[in-house]
């Protein structure tokens, strides 16, 4: 048994039963059963079924919303778009007869035709962080289904309930049992998923070190994987930039969901003479942003996940201030009423590269503003990074931004773009430490990561009249 906090209260408003392995092995065991009769549905009644699924998610948008804010934190709005951006990866499944159309090629030599389609893997799992409880599943468990695998889904044990509604929703549009199956849990269902014989493929998001861990002991047992590490992401203003778009743009990617974000930006590279006016701009406009219960209207910013998050993110600020970085503003000042789990909006001026608020993911709502002389040390900067999930730059220069996005070493890039997350039909993921594993999230690479590829190449010989051979040939076969 697990609490399940309420952030904007400190309060304990639920309990999450926590499974063992055999709960695992019997969920598996009933996405295994399932898995025959699910592949063999025809593609059209797969759509069909996901099409019903996508207009009970919309539907049934604000309520999934409710939920995430009431246990993540973030204000609602913000979750309502996290609903929304997870619907967009089902609006892409809905068109699954089309993604999975194969290649044909006829008369490839004489009398041969060759064509190649897909097929499922079998039973596939997802084990999912507490920031994005309803979007970050939903990159995963709609694509593995419409391409006819079944799901098991281990979801943040911080912020549980979502999946659940989910599950119900799927149940309502009329998906058969064991299709999708949420089992809850800590550190021993995951290693129960990532050990079990009958799961085919395993897709995690988290931190760096637990995404390797998953990566490494999860393709041990000959699975295939895509786990999504952590982040540190730079956001780099040239002079020429419209500075008031890039404050805004900075304050609503560093703080958007008190900053728990793999896409938030932690890092604003300022280039020559715009540091001053920059980090002005961004101290105005942070101090501005109301703070408060997530489900509290006006609130622009809610709480973090838990009492151990603040405690850390206050102890990083501590480590900064220690460290010679410049506090321009404190969130450990912020003063709000109760026993919530709040910090408010912090940004830390002059931070080099050496100092801990640079280097570590702190997972929360502080900024750090490092200033660099050229547009060549910033994207030096960037590169020296270990992680390369996302990076941005502000620019009025289009030959600026050419170069910039071809000399990063960044999986996504954002021109004037704080959070450049690709929309559904495109992938989503990043390079280095941010990315263990072959295979992007969703669009394109996620209908390549839950299927496998077969070719046929086929011959028709005629029959002779008198039964003869048609003759032997031990050479290795070649067009003719």
């Amino acid at each position: 048994m697990a609490p399940v906090w309420n952030p904007a209260t400190g309060e304990r408003q639920a309990d999450v039963v926590l499974a063992e392995a055999a709960d695992v092995d019997a969920a598996v065991q009933a996405a295994r059963a399932a898995l025959a009769d699910w592949s063999d549905t025809s593609v059209i009644r797969r759509s069909r079924l996901m099409f019903a699924f996508r207009d009970l998610v919309d539907k049934h948008a604000d309520d999934l919303a409710r939920i995430v804010s009431a246990e993540h934190g973030k204000v609602f709005e913000d979750a309502k778009g996290e609903v929304v951006r997870g619907l967009e990866v089902i609006d892409f499944a809905c068109g699954i007869p089309h993604l999975l159309k194969g290649e044909y090629s006829d008369q490839v030599s004489a009398d041969v035709d060759l064509f190649t389609f897909r097929q499922p893997l079998g039973v596939c799992a997802g084990i999912t962080p507490f920031n994005f409880p309803a979007m970050v599943p939903m990159w995963m468990h709609p694509i593995a289904i419409a391409t006819g695998n079944t799901f098991v889904l281990k979801p943040s044990e911080r912020d549980p309930s979502v999946s659940n509604l989910v599950a119900e929703l799927y149940a309502e549009a009329g998906l058969p049992d064991g299709v999708f199956n949420v089992v809850h849990g800590d550190k021993t269902a995951v290693e129960a998923i990532l050990d079990h014989p009958d799961i085919a493929a395993v897709s995690f998001v988290g931190s760096t070190p637990i995404a390797r861990y998953v990566h490494e002991r999860a393709a041990a047992s000959g699975k295939r994987v895509q786990a999504l590490g952590g982040a540190k992401n730079h956001a780099v203003v040239l002079p020429d930039a419209d500075l008031d778009l890039a404050a805004d743009q900075l304050v609503a990617g560093a703080y958007g969901s008190a900053g728990q974000r793999c896409m938030a930006i932690s890092v604003a590279v300022a280039v020559g003479d715009v540091a001053e006016p920059l980090v002005e701009r961004v101290r105005a406009k942070a101090r501005a942003i109301k703070v408060g219960p997530g489900l509290e209207v006006g609130s622009e910013m809610g709480p973090v996940v838990s009492r151990e998050a603040l405690e850390r993110i206050s102890d990083s600020i501590a480590a900064g201030l220690d460290a010679g970085a410049e506090l321009v503003l404190d969130g450990r000042e912020l003063d709000v009423p109760g026993d919530g789990f709040f910090v408010g909006p912090t940004l830390f001026d002059r931070v080099t590269p050496e100092m801990d608020v640079y280097r570590d993911e702190i997972f929360g709502p502080v900024l750090v503003v490092v200033r660099v002389g050229s547009l060549q040390e910033a994207i030096d900067l960037v590169n020296a990074n270990n992680w390369a999930n996302g990076t941005a730059i502000f620019t009025s220069s289009g030959r600026t931004a050419r170069v910039f996005h071809r000399s990063v070493q960044v999986g996504m890039i954002g021109v004037n773009v704080p959070i450049p997350v690709p929309m559904a039909f495109h992938s989503f993921g990043g390079w280095k430490q941010s990315l263990f594993g072959a295979h992007h999230m969703h669009g394109p690479e996620g209908v390549a990561f839950y299927t496998r590829a077969k070719a046929v190449t086929s011959r028709w010989p005629e029959e002779t009249d008198d039964g003869s051979a048609h003759g032997t040939d031990l050479h290795f076969p070649t067009a003719v």
